[in-house]
Formats: C-alpha cells, sequence, structure tokens
C-alpha cells in the first residue's frame, strides 16, 4: 500500500499533485482508492473523473458518512457507481466494519474480480475528434501495459502541459513531440480546435468546464438534502471566522488559549511525574546498593539512562499529550482550515503557501 499525497487535482499545479499523477500514472498501482468527502461530494468528483482517464482499477471510498447524515446529505451509492462505472464504498473511519467492507472491494478490484469500466468525460465534438487523431498514432508506440494511457495523453499533448509531457518521457522512454506524425496530427488539431475559438491559452479551461458541469450533474442525481439550507450554520460561522475584521484576532486568541493550557496545564502533570521519577529513582539507587553492584554500573543505568530518559517524559510528554488532542478538536470542528484561509494573504506576502501554515503554528509549540 502506497499513500500518495493528498490532493484536489492532477493538473500539475503543485509538486504534490505530480507526485500523486506520476505514481498513479507510471507506478502501476493494483488498484487505486481515491478518497472523497461525503459532505462536498461534487467538488472531489472533480478528481474521480480526471483519475478515470488514467487508470480503470479505481474503487471510490465516500467518507465522513457522520457527518453527511448530520448534515441531512444523503448519497445513493448504487446510482452513483453506475453514473461513474466504478465501484462506490461509503465508509466512517472510526467504524471498522465500513473499512472492511472498502478493502475487500479493493482487492477484488486488485485479483480482478471486478473489472470497473470507467465512463470517461466526453468533451465538446471538437475536443473528442482531436483526441481520436492524436490517439491513432500514440497508440501504436506506447507499452502494452500504458495503452489505457492513450486517450489521457492524446489530451495532454491538446494541452501542451510540459510537465506531463516530461514524466512520459522519463518514466517511458517516449519522445511523442519528435514523432513527425504526432506534430502534424496536433497541429492538425490545433487549427480545428481554433474554428471554435478554443486555443493553447484556454483550452484547459473548456477541459475544466467540462469536468465541472459532469460532476455537477451527477450530485444532481444522487444527491438529496434533507434541508437545502445545511450549510447556513456553517456560511454564518464563516462569516465571523475569516472575517476581515475579526478573523485575526480570533484566530490569535484562540492559539493563545491552546497556548496558555498547554503551557499552565502540563507544568501539574509535569511535577507528578517528575516526583514519581524521583521517587521510583531512590528506591533503585537503594536496590543497586544492596546488591552491591559496581559503582560505574549505577551510574550508566541509573544517573545516565534512567534519569534522562524520565527527565524527558516528565518534561515532554505532559505538553504533547494536552496539545494535540486539542489541535485535533480544532481540526474536527473545522477550524484549522479557515486558520489556513486567514493566514493566507500573509504566507503569500513572504513568498510562501498557506499549506504550509498549519505546520507553521505546530512548530511554534514544540
Amino acid at each position: 500500500m502506497v499513500d500518495i499525497p493528498g490532493t484536489y487535482s492532477i493538473m500539475s499545479n503543485s509538486e504534490e499533485e505530480e507526485i500523486a499523477r506520476d505514481y498513479i500514472c507510471f507506478g502501476n498501482p493494483d488498484t487505486t482508492v481515491i478518497i472523497v468527502d461525503a459532505t462536498c461530494l461534487e467538488r472531489n468528483l472533480n478528481l474521480v473523473y480526471q483519475i478515470m482517464e488514467i487508470t480503470p482499477n479505481i474503487v471510490v471510498c465516500v467518507n465522513l458518512l457522520d457527518e453527511a447524515k448530520k448534515k441531512g446529505i444523503r448519497i445513493d451509492f448504487k446510482k452513483l457507481e453506475e453514473k461513474l462505472g466504478v465501484p462506490v464504498v461509503g465508509t466512517i473511519a472510526r467504524k471498522k466494519k465500513t473499512l472492511k467492507n472498502l478493502m475487500q472491494k479493493v482487492e477484488e478490484v486488485a485479483t480482478s474480480k471486478i473489472t470497473p469500466k470507467p465512463n470517461n468525460i466526453l468533451y465538446i465534438p471538437a475536443i473528442e475528434d482531436g483526441i481520436k487523431e492524436i490517439s491513432s498514432k500514440i497508440e501504436p508506440i506506447l507499452p502494452e501495459e500504458n495503452q489505457y494511457l492513450t486517450r489521457w495523453i492524446s489530451l495532454k499533448l491538446m494541452d501542451r502541459e510540459e510537465t506531463i509531457l516530461t514524466s512520459i518521457q522519463e518514466k517511458l522512454g517516449i519522445t511523442l513531440l519528435n514523432e513527425e506524425e504526432i506534430q502534424n496530427k496536433l497541429i492538425q488539431t490545433e487549427e480545428m480546435l481554433k474554428k471554435q475559438e478554443i486555443t493553447k491559452e484556454n483550452i484547459r479551461d473548456v477541459i475544466v468546464s467540462s469536468i465541472v458541469f459532469e460532476a455537477e450533474s451527477v450530485v444532481k442525481e444522487v444527491v438529496t438534502y434533507e434541508t437545502e439550507a445545511y450549510q447556513e450554520r456553517d456560511r454564518k460561522i464563516d462569516k465571523i471566522v475569516t472575517s476581515k475584521t475579526w478573523g485575526i484576532p480570533i484566530m490569535i486568541i484562540f492559539l493563545g488559549i491552546i497556548l496558555w493550557i498547554t503551557i499552565v496545564g502540563a507544568n501539574y502533570p509535569s511535577e507528578l511525574l517528575s516526583n514519581f521519577f524521583g521517587w521510583l529513582g531512590e528506591k533503585l539507587i537503594w536496590l543497586f546498593s544492596y546488591i552491591g553492584a559496581p559503582a560505574w554500573l549505577k551510574g550508566l543505568l541509573i544517573e545516565g539512562i534512567y534519569q534522562t530518559v524520565t527527565w524527558i517524559i516528565s518534561v515532554m510528554l505532559p505538553p504533547m499529550a494536552i496539545f494535540f488532542p486539542m489541535f485535533t478538536l480544532l481540526e474536527d470542528l473545522g477550524y484549522l482550515p479557515r486558520i489556513a484561509f486567514n493566514l493566507d494573504k500573509y504566507f503569500k506576502k513572504a513568498c510562501s503557501s498557506r499549506k504550509t501554515s498549519i505546520n507553521y503554528v505546530y512548530g511554534a509549540w514544540l
């Protein structure tokens, strides 16, 4: 099992997306499990459709069903499976039974007991015609085990996505743009697309729009809501905790409270542990004296190993035992993404990304 970086897309906009894309394309996984959020299925289906163009061996895991139930969201898994053409399993990560169902489905796909047949996106006729033309020249060149990539590579050639073309050259040893027939087909396709006002600059927008519209269409058919205003409470909270006026002050207060509780609250268990280990150390010293152990052995085991290890435990364990559960609670409440949102502007000014903001917050404590 390989855990690749989490991502919402594989359009090569960041390093983690490239790593995920390259492994799915060229790592020959037996099964690719795509974990999507039941509370925002539409956004996650964009990734599902992108990966379905790369590999048919997919299992879609719809997680957080408990959160979806709280919000009155219901998903018709059978219908979703029909729409996608790949196995779909609902899970609640804390319940082993749902995870067993997921792993059973993964095994069935990996051992070919189930053969997924993804219902790939159909783009506008001009793009589909271009894919057919280019695919006819790419298919004879690709190795047999990579034949499924023909359609996807054709699409990326039309998009002229350099990072993907570089990866194809490195992983498969094929320089597609050096093939004269492929170049001719690309030129013909570009001329054909220009007539539809589709250029190198906007073709990706057209492709992404097709995926988004398809995801919206599927969600309308498979997802029902007990109340259309199920997100109203979250939006009200967002207006406060991510507002320009109150967002940063609230964030500082929250983080300040956690820091204070961590430092002050840790003093009590630290003192208890220190007293306990001190008492136990005295007993060990008496025991070593009683059995007549040499001074060097007592110094090595008691004054060296024992006192060092127990000191680290007394000092480090209590704040960690307080800090991490509290941060986990903030994550479960959905506040950490809001912190990242609040810090985005400032991290961009520092030539960084909001993706690293939470790591900096962790680092400040540790």
